[in-house]
């Protein structure tokens, strides 16, 4: 049976899950804060001595790419190896895959681990998928609907939930899907966001029975939170207090209430 966002977060304030989180140095602090404010736990541990026995006792894992290094992907591979060890999510936001050697090839081998979800931008996924794209750098310049298809063969191939954000998010398990909408156009001008998200899907993971639900709850609870923080902003410099303080604010009632989530017709992956 599915659990909607209203449950998924009544879940996860009751009991704060821990997520470990590698992330690029930019969203560190970001991602830290907005994990809070939505009611879960961040660790910030990475480095390959402790991350993947951290990952065995985190509730789940997320994977971010955007600052990759040789410790960072050491890092990121033990803590793969002790999540899945010990059967919890882990997310992957392959950040800016397209963009050069190093990163297609090991964007590449973590989507060869399965992930759990995989939460990217159009041109993200359009890259994994194997598609050509007209992302530069970390901005996604091709449309979600794009992507779509590329994200149910990139589920159906890994046995994962992709998620497809932008405007009107798309989520995907290669047979079932739904899109959400809200959020506001600050969002993007607002660095390492994206980035936050990808911890806040961990967080609903290791929660939720089912990862589809999760990956819905969390940019749900992203899109009402932005909606509502565009309200009376003058711009992203006031945007992003505010959106911090929605985060906080909305609550299981409201979610259920508010969330914009319409599922489409399911298909044979």
């Amino acid at each position: 049976m599915s659990q909607s966002p209203q449950e998924l977060l009544a879940v996860l304030r009751a009991a704060p899950p821990l997520v470990q989180c590698i992330t690029n140095y930019v969203a560190m602090n970001i991602a830290a804060n907005v994990l809070l404010a939505a009611g879960a736990s961040p660790a910030m541990v990475s480095d390959a001595e402790e991350a993947g026995e951290f990952a065995r006792i985190a509730g789940a894992l997320t994977v971010n790419i955007g600052t990759l290094s040789s410790p960072f992907v050491s890092g990121m591979r033990a803590a793969i190896e002790g999540a899945q060890a010990a059967g919890k999510p882990w997310v992957l936001d392959p950040v800016a895959c397209q963009a050069t050697a190093l990163r297609r090839r090991t964007a590449a081998d973590l989507v060869a681990l399965k992930p759990t979800i995989i939460r990217g931008n159009a041109s993200e996924i359009l890259s994994l998928a194997g598609e050509a794209s007209r992302g530069q750098g970390v901005d996604g310049r091709d449309s979600v609907t794009a992507a779509e298809d590329a994200a149910r063969w990139l589920a159906a191939q890994t046995g994962g939930v992709v998620a497809v954000t932008g405007e009107s998010d798309f989520v995907t398990d290669g047979t079932r899907a739904a899109r959400i909408a809200g959020g506001s156009p600050y969002m993007p001008m607002n660095t390492a966001l994206g980035c936050s998200l990808t911890g806040l899907c961990g967080a609903y993971a290791a929660v939720a029975d089912d990862p589809f639900d999760a990956t819905l709850a969390a940019l749900a609870h992203f899109a009402v939170a932005g909606r509502r923080a565009h309200e009376g902003t003058q711009g992203p410099g006031s945007f992003a207090p505010r959106f911090l303080d929605a985060l906080h604010a909305v609550s299981p009632e409201a979610l259920g209430a508010e969330a914009d989530i319409r599922a489409l017709e399911s298909v044979t992956a």
